[in-house]
């Protein structure tokens, strides 16, 4: 039997935990397949106890993959059954409502055994490109015609892949090869981490990981609810407004501090959506978890315990929680606006804490490249998917200016042009921040961005659009102002959709304008140093500077003559 160990010893372990899911993590990041994964760090990887708990998340990846996985692992249990759970043994799904949302990403679970016997379970998640269907978009008008559907079953047994799972899987999808790369990539990164965690329980004479488990999960809850029941015990409403696909969506939530724990309903929200926006409630409950966590208690650990005080709530058939067979393919782009409908209401209960709305989802967009079909196409013309992950500006915070092109809440990092026009025939033409997008105030919201894209000679395209701000951009908090909303059109001046698939002939481009941060607090409160500072380095234009934060000429005209001469401010 394995020893007693000491409060420091357990520590120990929980910090050489984290390292083994960070390495795991970094494991699929070095071996996948998939731009979305090896560029933009769309994943999540976790150690669980043998009951499905997760006692340590990666720092690297996302929070609606992980915070939706930490539920995922106990459906994997009870769908595969302990009796049937077998040494050597890796399972799979990428069902929406026991996964992480929707059909694009692939979800992994491999038992890890320790002397003949079960000790945990270590479970990832990445975004993968293609899975068949329409291919990733809002066109859809069920999950029928979204994609292949994998239900939890098992991807290896004892050992031995399943063959006929993996021809079914090729044959189904766009981009066979990439997908059962990265379907490989996922079943060695728990390999990885099974291994060091044997190391790990090898160095500390371990035969279950009982002790340390109880040890993580007591600590986590009890430091978490030490910071719910300091909060003041109240409720507060919050409400916004997206632009949602053929008319606006209402997010609307009442966040109520009850004594151990916080409760998060979405009552009055709006109902399911015609189109693939719809986002179910795994999805839902981890960005609301996410929000609130970041809020008041960062710096602990991820775990179950740590999650557990956050109930999320909300009606069913509204579009946070939508039930099958909803279209929920961009479930994304509602999901990353429930932080700051969590926000606004948090923000009465909590005043001065939380930041000012940002971009919210991220500014993604998939090409399908083809032949031209309007003329004689060179030889070397081909079919490819391409698909970006781009972001707008984060909002303001009460201290702190927001981040500029920077993925919040996602976390997921914008891809380099380089990497994008190497997977497929595509063109960046342009790629740069967004001067005046951030939202003015005492703080100012962060910088979207500007890009163009076109394809190579030879190829039409479709562009899928996955965005949202167009006609509801991020809102200023504490007197701030909005950020800048997004704006779609092709390089001859017609308009498009923020979302859903279009065309694009031979030769065209399509530019694009993504959305900034708001600003926190009044831009008078502005100090004049940032102001120099944000125009010098071209944050701001000259106009702004003087209309919204009261620049004289004077200073505007020393400001562009410093920057003529190439002189630091």
């Amino acid at each position: 039997m394995a020893q007693d160990h000491s409060n420091v010893a357990y520590q120990v372990m929980w910090n050489r935990l984290i390292s083994v899911v960070e390495e795991q993590a970094q494991a699929l990041v070095r071996t996948a397949f998939s731009t979305s994964v090896r560029e933009a760090g769309d994943l999540s990887a976790g150690v669980y106890d043998t009951k499905g708990q997760m006692l340590a998340q990666a720092v690297t990846g996302t929070p609606g993959h992980v915070n939706a996985m930490a539920d995922a692992v106990t459906h994997f249990i009870r769908r595969i059954g302990r009796q049937n759970i077998l040494d050597g043994d890796i399972y799979i799904t990428n069902d929406p409502w026991e996964g992480t949302g929707h059909l694009h990403d692939i979800t992994m679970v491999t038992p890890s055994f320790h002397k003949g016997l079960l000790v945990g379970f270590f479970a990832c998640t990445a975004h993968i490109v293609d899975i068949g269907g329409r291919g990733f978009g809002a066109d859809a008008a069920s999950i029928y015609e979204e994609g292949l559907y994998i239900p939890i079953m098992k991807f290896a047994q004892a050992g031995e892949v399943d063959e006929t799972l993996t021809r079914i899987i090729r044959g189904n999808v766009r981009e066979p090869d990439q997908l059962i790369g990265d379907i490989n990539a996922l079943a060695t990164c728990n390999e990885i981490g099974h291994r060091r965690l044997i190391d790990m329980m090898q160095e500390f004479n371990l035969d279950h990981l009982d002790g340390i488990a109880g040890f993580i999960l007591d600590n986590s809850r009890r430091a978490t609810l030490e910071r719910i029941v300091a909060l003041p015990q109240t409720s507060a409403i919050g409400e916004m407004t997206m632009d949602g696909f053929e008319q606006p969506i209402t997010l609307k939530v009442e966040v109520s501090v009850k004594g151990d724990r916080i409760v998060t309903d979405f009552t009055g929200t709006s109902g399911v959506d015609k189109k693939g926006i719809n986002c179910p409630m795994v999805y839902t409950k981890a960005y609301a978890c996410y929000a609130l966590k970041v809020a008041i208690a960062p710096e602990i650990p991820n775990n179950a315990a740590s999650l557990a005080p956050f109930e999320v709530t909300a009606p069913e058939n509204t579009i946070v929680n939508a039930s099958h067979p909803a279209p929920v393919a961009l479930r994304h782009i509602v999901g990353h606006f429930v932080p700051d409908a969590v926000f606004d209401a948090f923000d009465k209960i909590v005043p001065g804490l939380v930041p000012a709305e940002g971009a919210g989802c991220l500014c993604n967009f998939q090409v399908s490249l083809r032949p031209r079909t309007d003329a004689p196409a060179p030889e070397d013309a081909r079919r490819s998917e391409v698909l970006t992950f781009n972001s707008g500006g984060s909002g303001a915070r009460p201290e702190h200016d927001g981040l500029n092109a920077t993925a919040f809440p996602s976390g997921v990092m914008t891809m380099p042009i380089e990497a994008t026009e190497h997977a497929g025939p595509v063109i960046i033409w342009r790629k740069e921040l967004r001067p005046d997008s951030g939202g003015a105030g005492k703080t100012r919201g962060g910088l979207g961005q500007y890009m163009e894209v076109g394809a190579q000679e030879g190829h039409e395209f479709d562009i899928q659009a996955m965005f949202d701000r167009g006609q509801h951009p991020a809102r200023g908090r504490r007197g701030g102002q909005n950020g800048a909303p997004t704006t779609i059109a092709q390089d001859d001046g017609t308009e498009m959709h923020v979302k859903g698939k279009q065309f694009v002939a031979h030769g065209r481009k399509v530019v694009m304008a993504f959305p900034g941060g708001a600003g926190y607090g009044a831009a008078s409160e502005r100090p004049k140093e940032l102001v120099i500072r944000d125009l010098a380095r071209g944050y701001i234009t000259a106009e702004t500077a003087q209309r919204d934060y009261g620049l004289s000429v004077d200073d505007v005209v020393a400001v562009e003559a410093a920057v003529a001469k190439g002189e630091a401010l």
